[in-house]
């Protein structure tokens, strides 16, 4: 039964002791959903360019796949973005899944060239859609989506896996939580398993009950064939991928040297540096050694370019650091979902304000989501947005060691009204944004 992975939490085929990466080709058209910030952004067209890229590098050179490849399990279909008022399925509070601009349709784009590009693995997501001609039941268990659309209609032929944690209740970071069985709520742990079997999924994500499947081909509710059929898709991907042939790929050892090679932290490191987005230039490139006074980085870092000081008064210039606002959740796990509002509260935007109007001050912010920073936008003598930079990248960048070159991956909107008057499904909704999608500026020439 582990080839369901009932017994292992499913992912399917492992390489190194790991899961392959899941390439995430959602939309990030809702700007207030957490998990914006794991996607490529909001317009279809970049993120199936992009995911083609990323499962043509993960595959590796020739036609399918073979025993140097990683095979990517893309997700979450039919596309996560479109979550109403921007909340995550992961919660009953945030399980409708919504298309008021019928968009439905545009979300399936990035998945179609994902397929094309040679996919074999696809997730579906928590969300139940809600108001379409589909079942109001999660993906997971939606055959119209899974046998119905991904298999039948866009002709996909390999593994689906569900998200994690379908089909029991169990406890997470140590604390309980629900089964995610959105729109099935009232079946028994056994009756959603065959519905998600019954939908066409084939592994069955972050579950250790097969006696539940045992049960009901014992019982005659679940023919063999069926089972079958997916053994035959997760079995003949572990041949191809010939991890049945060659059992080096579990040494622990070689796996950390292949994992932390120092040419792959320096090619992550240059696209770190590239993907920073200059949304307002100001004085940049920095130069010399300012008086410099800082507030959210690492001021040992700080010393290294510039001659600190304790008081903005003293300063020629500052440097603010700052991370898209969000509003904190109970709970270890939704902590780590940064949701809700874009906007700083009014107390914390009057202290960067009191800053900005204080001393010409830098702005670099985390757009981990579309925050809405007009004020700052307006006063700051130059903004820049990153991505997961660290503070030496950051300074590099600000001192012209480092050009970035990135452009924005989504829009930054300018009220927290225009994001909630907008539909969930719909990309680069406001015709005035802060910033459009696309904006970056460049350092001038011999700058």
């Amino acid at each position: 039964m582990d080839v369901f992975g009932l017994g292992v939490g499913g992912g399917g085929p492992r390489r190194c002791g790991g899961r392959p990466p899941p390439p995430p080709i959602d939309l990030a058209t809702e700007p207030r959903w957490a998990r914006g910030s794991g996607t490529f952004g909001e317009d279809a067209d970049l993120t199936s360019r992009l995911v083609a890229a990323y499962i043509e590098g993960l595959s590796g050179p020739g036609d399918g796949l073979g025993a140097d490849s990683v095979a990517a399990m893309v997700k979450h279909f039919p596309g996560g973005g479109p979550q109403k008022d921007g909340e995550d399925p992961h919660f009953p509070y945030g399980k409708e899944q919504i298309y008021p601009g019928g968009f439905f349709d545009y979300h399936l784009l990035p998945f179609k060239a994902a397929i094309a590009a040679g996919a074999t693995q696809v997730m579906p997501y928590y969300g139940m859609p809600v108001g379409t001609e589909h079942e109001e039941v999660g993906f997971g268990f939606n055959r119209g989506i899974i046998t119905g659309l991904l298999r039948e209609k866009l002709g996909f032929d390999g593994i689906v896996c569900t998200d994690w944690g379908l089909v029991t209740d169990q406890l997470v970071m140590g604390e309980p939580h629900l089964a995610r069985a959105w729109g099935v709520e009232d079946l028994s742990p056994t009756e959603r398993l065959l519905k998600i079997l019954h939908a066409g999924a084939d592994q069955v994500g972050g579950e250790s009950c097969p006696e539940l499947i045992v049960d009901l081909v014992r019982t005659g509710r679940l023919e063999e064939s069926r089972l079958d059929a997916s053994v035959v898709r997760l079995l003949g991907e572990k041949f191809r991928l010939g991890l049945f042939d060659d059992r080096r790929y579990v040494d622990p050892d070689a796996a950390e040297e292949i994992v932390g090679h120092a040419d792959f932290h320096a090619a992550g490191e240059i696209a770190q540096r590239r993907s920073a987005t200059l949304l307002k230039s100001g004085p940049l490139p920095l130069s010399g050694r300012p008086r410099l006074y800082v507030e959210g980085v690492d001021p040992t870092t700080a010393a290294e370019y510039a001659d600190l000081v304790a008081d903005p008064a003293d300063a020629d210039l500052a440097v603010l650091r700052l991370t898209t606002p969000y509003e904190p959740r109970p709970g270890l796990f939704e902590s780590f979902f940064h949701a809700g509002r874009l906007d700083f509260p009014e107390e914390r935007l009057k202290e960067i304000l009191r800053l900005l109007d204080a001393v010409p001050t830098v702005v670099a912010i985390h757009l981990e989501r579309p925050a809405v920073i007009p004020e700052i936008a307006d006063r700051s003598a130059a903004l820049l947005a990153v991505y997961g930079t660290g503070d030496r990248t950051l300074f590099d960048l600000l001192f012209g060691r480092a050009v970035p070159e990135g452009s924005l991956p989504f829009q930054l909107p300018r009220s927290m009204a225009e994001v909630e008057a907008g539909h969930p499904d719909v990309p680069q909704a406001s015709t005035d944004p802060l910033y459009p999608f696309g904006h970056g500026l460049r350092y001038p020439a011999g700058a």
